[in-house]
Order: C-alpha cells, then structure tokens, then sequence
C-alpha cells in the first residue's frame, strides 16, 4: 500500500468512502457515526492543517486518517500511562469497506507508528467505539491498551494508548 497526504481532489471521494463505511457499519448494528459526524468540513479542516493522509491500494483510496494534536475535553480523564511522553492522536481511521478484511488498517497502524518513531514521537492515543468489535480487537491486537472511556453523543468509546 502506498501512503501519503491526501490532496484536495481527495475530498469527494475519501467521502464517499466514509458514506459506505457507515452504511457497512450500519447493516452490522453498529451506530459509531452518522450525518453529523465525520463530514465533509472535518476533512477539509484536516487537509488545511495538512494532517489528512490516505493510502492507495492500485490507485484507489483504501483507507484515510488524520493524527495530530488535537483531542476532545473527554481525553483529559484518561488514565494515561505515559503522560510525560509527546504524543499524537489518529482520529478518522476508515477502511473502503471493498478492501476490509485484507489487513488495511493494521498496515496502516504500523504505517503510522513507523513515521511516528521518526519524528520522536514517544506515545499514540485514539478513542474506540465500544461497541466496534472489530476496531477493538484492531487495536488492542496492535498493543494499544484502554486507558479509560469518554461518552459522547454516539455513545461509550475507550480511549487507548500504546508506547513507540
């Protein structure tokens, strides 16, 4: 898979990705976003700040995800375990539900932690719908540990951390 910044002529499609994860979601009872949440704006906010990235399998967009700094109020009442360590936040990680199943989003943890450690970056955080089985076991198969829960509007997510 080839991995790189999105660019604006991205937005269209990394959209209509999202709208056939969240349909593929949906037909498995789970209720992680909708409408409101992720839109068209969070995209091209994160592509301004240049933190949007996606990856390619032959071409296509297989998958996309931000990291940066930025986290909801909720983040701070983790009990995080490595609070002295710079760290960084995916936000947004969806697989094209036509390339699920192949290893995409663990290629991509990987991805994202490789060029995390480049830049010295000691620590990685994330939230996971509690009720996404899938993301769970992505996650904590991937070494990330639940360090706490936030509740918002779609419901429960644990807030998850992993050393670099």
């Amino acid at each position: 898979m080839e991995f790189r910044r999105a660019w604006e002529t991205d937005i269209d499609n990394i959209c209509e990705l999202v709208a056939s994860a969240i349909a593929h979601m949906r037909e498995q009872k789970i209720f992680q976003w909708d409408e409101m949440y992720p839109v068209r704006e969070d995209f091209l906010n994160d592509l301004q700040e240049n933190t949007l990235s996606v990856g390619l399998i032959d071409g296509e967009i297989a998958v996309t995800f931000t990291v940066n700094q930025i986290c909801e109020p909720e983040y701070d009442d983790g009990d995080w375990q490595y609070p002295d360590e710079e760290y960084r936040i995916v936000h947004r990680l969806c697989v094209n539900p036509k390339f699920q199943g192949r290893g995409v989003a663990g290629q991509t943890l990987r991805h994202i932690e490789e060029e995390l450690r480049r830049q010295k970056i000691g620590a990685i955080r994330l939230d996971a719908f509690t009720k996404n089985p899938s993301a769970i076991a992505l996650y904590t198969g991937n070494g990330y540990e639940k360090r706490g829960v936030a509740d918002w509007r779609m419901g429960r997510f644990y807030l998850m951390e992993k050393k670099l």
